[in-house]
């Protein structure tokens, strides 16, 4: 990386510097602000596990949580995050999940302190919908027993997930919550016309979730899919509760997403309800 000359020391994992591209930055790395003094210079290269925060609002609200945070919990933090820098391969983590992260299990830590209980009504979407997310996310709550610091619920692995998927895709996190809670809404509605509970294990849930994921971000991005006109006036004949289920899904997608769905889209989940039913049956 690079020469830095250092502006002030936060704490033991924290330091304020000057670096020769981005000016200002936040170094964030485990005992990277020990036995350090303002004025020195400090080669990055030095340090094995670093993060540097170029964005002046990140900077702003990692310092804030500092007061909060106890050296232990915030070594483990930048552990995790570590962590899953290296699971997720070559994308690269969007440098909010420092705050975000760092934010959301400070917050959890206390309520479990506290003797709360922590719930996750979305905990199986969740999993069905960012396997490579959740999983890693596994690997983080491992971590933090392994450091005997706290033994998070499994649910945290949901809402971890999801700081992660925002991370490596660069979306909100209140974008990947919506998506979420719409794909459980649409799940519901399936439930409700069918009279029947989907097994939340099973391949069929799996593809159906997945299907309403790629449906979302096809609906979000604009992408248009071909209609097969032919399939159309045959599934409209021929299955005439799934097509008319998949089109009130659709209209609540419109309203959700805020975005035209094309007919093609109801054409498609008509498909997927009637192997689901099918099977039901």
């Amino acid at each position: 990386m690079a020469s830095l000359l250092i502006k002030k020391v936060l704490n033991n994992n924290v330091l304020i510097a000057s670096h020769p591209e981005y000016g200002e930055v936040v170094l964030i790395g485990k005992g990277i602000g020990f036995n350090r003094k303002q004025s020195e210079t400090f080669d990055s290269d030095s340090a094995e596990k670093l993060f540097v925060l170029k964005d002046q609002k990140e900077q702003k609200n990692y310092i804030k949580l500092l007061p909060y945070l106890e050296n232990e919990l915030q070594q483990v933090i930048i552990s995790a995050i570590q962590l899953i820098n290296n699971e997720a391969g070559e994308k690269e983590l969007n440098e909010h999940i420092h705050v975000a992260l760092t934010d959301h299990l400070l917050f959890t830590v206390a309520r479990l302190a506290q003797g709360m209980e922590i719930r996750n009504p979305f905990l199986i979407e969740t999993k069905a919908l960012y396997p490579k997310e959740y999983k890693i996310a596994k690997d983080v709550l491992d971590l933090f027993r392994k450091k005997n610091l706290v033994d998070l619920p499994e649910g945290e692995a949901g809402f971890i997930a999801l700081h992660i998927h925002s991370a490596l895709t660069n979306k909100e996190l209140s974008e990947v919550n919506q998506h979420s809670q719409l794909i459980g809404h649409l799940i519901e509605m399936i439930e409700e016309q069918f009279h029947f509970k989907i097994d939340k294990e099973s391949v069929d849930y799996m593809r159906l979730v997945r299907h309403l994921r790629f449906a979302i971000e096809r609906v979000k991005n604009g992408e248009k899919v071909e209609e097969p006109e032919k399939i159309t006036a045959l599934l409209k004949e021929e299955y005439p509760v799934c097509y008319n289920l998949s089109w009130k899904l659709v209209k609540v997608m419109q309203q959700t997403l805020r975005k035209p769905v094309f007919d093609a889209e109801a054409v498609y989940l008509t498909m997927h309800l009637q192997r689901l039913q099918k099977k039901i049956k």
